[in-house]
C-alpha cells in the first residue's frame, strides 16, 4: 500500500453516496484552503544541519515525533532525509481523515475508509522508523527526554518508558474545550476520534430504539428524539447536516412512526455559524439549515448539561432556558493538553493559552523542539518592536535619518518578515511601503528618522492574525517542516530567508511558514459546481 491511499478511499466514499450535506463537508473543509490544495514554502532548517552527519557514516541524530494526526503524519510522509533515526509515539497507530468523522457517525462512510495505518504510510521510506503505540505524559527539555506510557496496560512496571531525543517534533493536537461547563464530560459526546464517531452513532440508534418502545409517552419521545449540536464551527455544522440526511432518509424508512418527533438544534454562542469562513459559505449553510428545518440558535451559551436537558443562557437577555435532549454533541473548540501545559511551564510559557512557536515552527524558549498543528500557535514578530533595528539597517551611514527611497532595498524583506505590513497596506488602500512612510513623514522634503518610522509602523501590527486550528493548517505545516529537514544543509550554505533586522545581519536560512489558500470565492464556486454535478450524476 503506497502513499496516502486514504485520500482515494475518502473521495470514493463521498462520491458513492452523494447528498447535499456533502457540500457542507467539502466547503467547510475546502474553503479554508483544503489539504488537497495545500501550498507551503519549501524551506529547510538551519539548526538541523548537524543531523546530516548520517549521510557520511557519522552518528545519526535521534528524531522523536509525538503524534500521528494531520501535522505529524504529513511531516512523516514528506520527510525524505536519511539523516535521522526516527521514532514516532502516538496512542493511535493510524492516521484519521478527520473531516469525514461526521459521515462515519451517520453511516454514509465506513470507519475503515477514513483511517490508514501509520506503518503503511512510513514503510519504504529512506529513513528508519520505529513506532511506539503509547501516549507521552511528560517532556523534559533539560535532559531531552520524553516519558511515555503504553496504552496496552501491560502491568508489572512495563507500561512506562523514556526516549532520548536530539530533535523533537510535537504534533499532539489538542483536547476538546469544555470551558469547565458542568456536566459536559459526563453527558456530552465529542467528535475527535473514530471511536467518538462510532459511540455517537450507537447513541443515535439507541434513541430511536428507545423511542419506539410502547411504554414511552409522546412527551418523552420528543425529548429522546431531540438531537442538540453545541458549536457552530466546521465539525458542528457538518454533523448537523449529515445527521439530518441520515435521519430523513435512512432512519425515516426504518422508523416511520418517529419521523414527526425528530428535531435537530444547533447552538452557537457567537452571532453566526462558521465565523472563520467566507460569508458565501456561511450564507449557504444557513439557507440549507433553514430549508431542512434545523433550528439554529445563535447567541446561546451553554451553562450546564444534565442527563436529560441542556441549560443555555441568552447572551443578549441573560435568560436561562432548559432544553430537553436525547443526544448532545459538544464541538466548541479546543484546549491545551495537560502534558503540553506542563511543558510550557518549564520553558517559560506559563499562562499562555497555547504553546508559542516562531515563524519557523520552532518552540520559543526551547532548543531543538518544533511544534505544529493544534497544539501550537505561531507568534508573529511585531514590526514596531524592530523599528530601531530596521532603521539601523537602512541608515548605513549612521546619519540618523534617511530618504524614503533608501528603504527600497529592504522592502521585500520587510514584507516577508512582517506579513502584517502588506495586509495593512491592502486594507488601507496604500500603494506600497513608500506610501506608508510618506503618510507618516508629512513633509515630502523631510527625511525619515526613527520617530517617523515608528509612527508609520504604529498601527501595522493590528493586522497580525492567528491561524485557525484546522486540518489544512496542520497539513501545510507538516509539509513545510519536512522540507526544512530535507534541505537543511543546502540552506545553511545558501540562505533563502529574509534579512535578519533585529540580529547581526545576514539572512535567515529559509523562508518563514506561510499558510496559503486559493481565492475563497473562486474555490467556493468551483466546489459548489463540482459537488452539485456529483449529486446530479448519482441521483
Amino acid at each position: 500500500m503506497k502513499g496516502f491511499q486514504i485520500f482515494n478511499r475518502a473521495s470514493t466514499a463521498i462520491t458513492n453516496r452523494a447528498t447535499p450535506s456533502k457540500l457542507l463537508i467539502v466547503l467547510t473543509f475546502g474553503a479554508a484552503g483544503g489539504a488537497f490544495l495545500a501550498i507551503s514554502d519549501d524551506s529547510p532548517f538551519r539548526s538541523l544541519t548537524a543531523g546530516e552527519s548520517g549521510n557520511d557514516g557519522g552518528k545519526k541524530k535521534k528524531l522523536v515525533v509525538l503524534g500521528t494526526g494531520w501535522g505529524g503524519t504529513t511531516f512523516l510522509k514528506n520527510l525524505k532525509t536519511s539523516a535521522y533515526d526516527v521514532h514516532v509515539v502516538s496512542p493511535h497507530n493510524y492516521f484519521t481523515f478527520t473531516p469525514l468523522l461526521p459521515s462515519v457517525t451517520n453511516g454514509t462512510v465506513e470507519a475503515r475508509s477514513i483511517v490508514e495505518p501509520i506503518r503503511n504510510i512510513v514503510r519504504n521510506k529512506p529513513y528508519n522508523v520505529e513506532f511506539k503505540e503509547a501516549e507521552c505524559y511528560r517532556i523534559d527539555p533539560v535532559n531531552k527526554k520524553v516519558y511515555c506510557r503504553s496504552i496496552q496496560n501491560l502491568g508489572h512496571g512495563e507500561n512506562e518508558f523514556a526516549l532520548d531525543y536530539d530533535v523533537l517534533v510535537i504534533a499532539m493536537g489538542a483536547r476538546v474545550n469544555t470551558f469547565n461547563t458542568p456536566g459536559v464530560e459526563e453527558h456530552a459526546h465529542f467528535l475527535k476520534e473514530v471511536d467518538d464517531a462510532q459511540k455517537l452513532r450507537r447513541s443515535i440508534i439507541d434513541c430511536y430504539e428507545r423511542a419506539s418502545l410502547p411504554t414511552i409517552s409522546d412527551e418523552e419521545k420528543k425529548r429522546i428524539m431531540h438531537f442538540v449540536v453545541v458549536g457552530g464551527g466546521p465539525t458542528g455544522v457538518e454533523y448537523a447536516a449529515e445527521l439530518h440526511d441520515f435521519a430523513s432518509q435512512d432512519l425515516a424508512s426504518l422508523y416511520p412512526s418517529l419521523k414527526d418527533y425528530l428535531k435537530i438544534t444547533l447552538l452557537e454562542a457567537g452571532n453566526h455559524i462558521l465565523p472563520m469562513f467566507h460569508k458565501k459559505v456561511t450564507d449557504f449553510a444557513n439557507e440549507k439549515f433553514q430549508k431542512d428545518q434545523i433550528d439554529v440558535k445563535t447567541g446561546s451559551m451553554v451553562v450546564k448539561v444534565s442527563d436529560k436537558d441542556i441549560s443555555t443562557k441568552n447572551r443578549a437577555t441573560g435568560q436561562i432556558e432548559a432544553i430537553p435532549y436525547g443526544v448532545v454533541l459538544w464541538s466548541t473548540g479546543i484546549a491545551t493538553r495537560p502534558v503540553i501545559a506542563e511543558f510550557m511551564e518549564k520553558i517559560g510559557q506559563a499562562g499562555k493559552r497555547v504553546m508559542a512557536t516562531d515563524e519557523w515552527l520552532k518552540v520559543q524558549g526551547c532548543d531543538d523542539v518544533y511544534a505544529l498543528g493544534d497544539c501550537a500557535s505561531i507568534a508573529q514578530r511585531k514590526a514596531l518592536e524592530d523599528a530601531a533595528a530596521i532603521m539601523k539597517t537602512v541608515d548605513k551611514n549612521n546619519a540618523g535619518a534617511v530618504d524614503v527611497g533608501d528603504f527600497k532595498e529592504f522592502v521585500k524583506d520587510i514584507y516577508e518578515r512582517y506579513p502584517q505590513v502588506r495586509k495593512y497596506l491592502e486594507k488601507n488602500k496604500l500603494k506600497n511601503f513608500e506610501s506608508l512612510l510618506r503618510n507618516a513623514q508629512g513633509d515630502s522634503q523631510k527625511k525619515i528618522d526613527i520617530e517617523a518610522l515608528k509612527k508609520a509602523l504604529s498601527e501595522v501590527d493590528s493586522q497580525v492574525s492567528f491561524l485557525p486550528p484546522t486540518a489544512q493548517v496542520a497539513s501545510q505545516q507538516g509539509k513545510y517542516l519536512a522540507a526544512c529537514f530535507n534541505k537543511a544543509g543546502r540552506c545553511e550554505m545558501k540562505p533563502e530567508g529574509p534579512f535578519r533586522f533585529q540580529e547581526s545581519g545576514g539572512r535567515y536560512p529559509f523562508h518563514p511558514f506561510r499558510y496559503r489558500i486559493e481565492n475563497p470565492f473562486f474555490l467556493f464556486t468551483f466546489l459548489l459546481l463540482f459537488t452539485l454535478l456529483v449529486i446530479e450524476l448519482t441521483e
